[in-house]
């Protein structure tokens, strides 16, 4: 029986030392960049690649202090480090890779890492003016900002407008209506959208 503990107990240690740093890394990088969901299979394999780079990275440091027997002359610095291995690291990682993979130069060299125009539209946290063409020809305005909601992958496209504008007879944004509570559409009504600024004097169609 006590055997058999210390074998749970060692699978329990392997599976917060490879999974979990790995893990935190790829549950952040959805959060960055919303994706289609992946079989469990799948997730365990790129947690444990993730952890072992976070390991590569970190292993002069664990190397250094493993020499100079931090772990029992200073046993709660130790403690605050594997902490830090295991949960601050992963994140300061992942935030990184999410910078260097939006400079121009991986842009120019590497696919996006957003999958969809439509995340990659809405995860910039802008406000617009929108004018939705749905499917059977209907035109819709509205505005888009703070209190505004768009769903992200995986999830279907929706989009929700906190305010629900009149159009002029030239299909132009006039103003918003009264008592606008605002506007929920379905992804698959909508044919396609416009883009203008929401600042007065200007005029930019994205």
């Amino acid at each position: 029986m006590w055997e058999l503990d210390i074998w749970k107990l060692d699978k329990l240690i392997l599976f917060i030392a490879f999974v979990i740093p790995g893990l935190i890394s790829v549950k952040l990088y959805e959060l960055f960049y919303p994706c289609a969901p992946k079989d469990t299979r799948q997730q365990i394999t790129d947690a444990i690649t993730y952890s072992c780079v976070n390991y590569a990275l970190l292993s002069w440091l664990i190397i250094l202090l493993e020499i100079k027997g931090i772990r029992n002359s200073h046993p709660i610095l130790y403690g605050l480090f594997c902490l830090f291995v295991l949960f601050v690291m992963p994140a300061i990682l992942t935030y990184a890779w999410k910078l260097i993979r939006e400079t121009d130069f991986m842009q120019r060299r590497a696919p996006h890492p957003t999958g969809k125009p439509w995340d990659y539209v809405f995860l910039k946290r802008e406000s617009y003016l929108v004018k939705v063409s749905l499917r059977d020809g209907t035109k819709l305005g509205g505005k888009y900002a703070e209190k505004s909601f768009t769903s992200s992958t995986p999830a279907e496209e929706q989009i929700y407008l906190e305010e629900s504008w009149i159009l002029n007879e030239q299909g132009g944004l006039e103003r918003p209506e009264n008592r606008t509570k605002g506007i929920l559409i379905l992804g698959s009504d909508i044919s396609y959208l416009e883009f203008m600024s929401d600042k007065e004097g200007e005029s930019d169609e994205r």
